[in-house]
């Protein structure tokens, strides 16, 4: 009966070493699985900035038939009536839904045409990877980082 006792003794619970090998594990776990969740969340959140641009760009082609011209100034992107304008004139200021992005119109070397941009805000600057999404009059999509690929930013 005496060695029965002591083996029950004996498995009773977790050595320090074995919780220290526990932990070791799960931190070198976390510690690879983090940066991939991070860039994950950057990527989620671009879909905000495409949303916004492509919005932006089915009111311009509205206020176009309309008026026979684009919103090409920062000051008139007003009359595009787009959510969460805030400010007039100069001070007209359109974030996307969250706040990660802020949106600006503008003439590419008097093209007629315009070139909407979403500028990363916040949290979502660290996205370098993609940088600025930009989306011009006849639908062709940009980004502002050197060496990346429109194609991946735009998924």
């Amino acid at each position: 009966m005496l060695i029965t006792e002591q083996n029950k003794r004996r498995n009773a619970g977790f050595t320090l070493i074995e919780m220290m090998i526990t932990v070791a594990i799960v931190a070198i776990l976390a510690a690879i699985a983090y940066p991939s969740y991070q860039q994950y969340v950057l990527r989620a959140n671009r879909t905000e900035a495409q949303a916004l641009l492509n919005d932006a760009a089915a009111r311009q082609e509205r206020y176009f038939a309309q008026n026979n011209t684009y919103v090409t100034a920062q000051s008139d992107i007003g009359k595009l009536q787009l959510k969460n304008t805030t400010g007039s004139g100069n001070d007209t200021v359109v974030k996307s839904e969250t706040d990660k992005y802020k949106l600006t119109v503008s003439n590419p070397n008097g093209s007629g045409g315009y070139l909407l941009t979403a500028t990363p805000q916040g949290s979502q600057t660290a996205d370098t990877a993609c940088g600025n999404l930009t989306l011009n009059a006849i639908g062709t999509r940009g980004v502002s980082a050197s060496g990346a690929d429109p194609k991946n930013c735009w998924k």
